[in-house]
């Protein structure tokens, strides 16, 4: 595991580490949970992007439907 240093206001890190306590887990545990979670947010934004990519590429292959044929049942 390697280690970081990061910088924030002393007031906001103190509240920080009286929320970890209260659950009870270190402020570390904490960091290291939501580091994970923000990597995945990341992926899962890529992976949204791709799809609409994909989708967009099939939907422009059709040509555009009549009003009759989307009227259609």
């Amino acid at each position: 595991m390697k280690n970081i240093t990061l910088s924030a206001d002393e007031e906001l890190i103190e509240q920080a580490r009286q929320l970890a306590r209260a659950q009870k887990r270190t402020l570390n545990e904490a960091f290291r949970e939501w580091l994970v979670q923000f990597t995945q947010q990341a992926g899962k934004a890529e992976e949204y992007d791709a799809l609409m990519k994909r989708l967009r590429r099939t939907v422009s292959l059709h040509p555009p439907y009549t009003r009759d044929e989307m009227n259609e049942r």
